[in-house]
């Protein structure tokens, strides 16, 4: 495991290191991070959702954790690694939805008839590597978490995140927020 990311220009040098590369999408992870991000914020979401949308995937910039599926047929696990390397600066509010994002993947293939036909292949891969859609217990189980609601809205955000050539707001638009948000910061409202 990495160690926790202390700063928000820990997470900049991770992007600057990390973002540009490929990871199954037509989109880098950079521009993939920032489209999902840009959706966030035009739909009105709350600075702390705005955030978590932004570092969603943050683990796939981890150890090449985004062409792992592709390449070695298994689950790099990166919405823990990203929430687990972002614990020490962001609250909970923050962590879940991201820890929860592919959760509510399996969630939506199981209670959204068009959403299983809607995924790229690469989210169809990582999808039967995470355990594939929900049962009905799990999807059950899966509302009565915290930041739930939370996670489904950015899944639907990540997935809206993969258009290439999209014109969006840089990395830097977002300092202010993730500075804000940062347990060191000012506390979110």
């Amino acid at each position: 495991m990495k160690p926790v990311l202390g700063n928000v220009d820990e997470i900049f040098d991770l992007f600057d290191r990390f973002g540009d590369e490929s990871y199954g999408e037509d989109v880098t992870q950079r521009a993939h991070a920032l489209q999902a991000a840009w959706f966030a914020c035009k739909a009105g979401e709350e600075d702390a959702m705005v955030v978590a949308t932004l570092l969603h995937d943050v683990g796939q910039l981890l150890d090449d954790a985004g062409n792992v599926a592709d390449r070695e047929g298994r689950d790099a696990l990166h919405e823990i690694g990203g929430a687990a390397i972002l614990s020490g600066l962001f609250p909970e509010a923050i962590l879940a939805p991201i820890r929860l994002h592919v959760p509510a993947k399996r969630y939506l293939c199981r209670v959204d008839p068009g959403y299983l036909g809607s995924l790229s292949a690469a989210s169809l891969l990582s999808l039967s590597l995470q355990g594939g859609p929900f049962d009905a217990d799990e999807a059950e189980a899966f509302l009565r978490l915290p930041f739930a609601a939370e996670a489904v809205r950015l899944r639907r955000y990540d997935d809206l995140g993969k258009e290439p050539d999209l014109k969006v707001p840089d990395l830097e638009f977002y300092r202010p927020l993730m500075e804000s948000a940062a347990l060191n910061g000012a506390p979110l409202g």
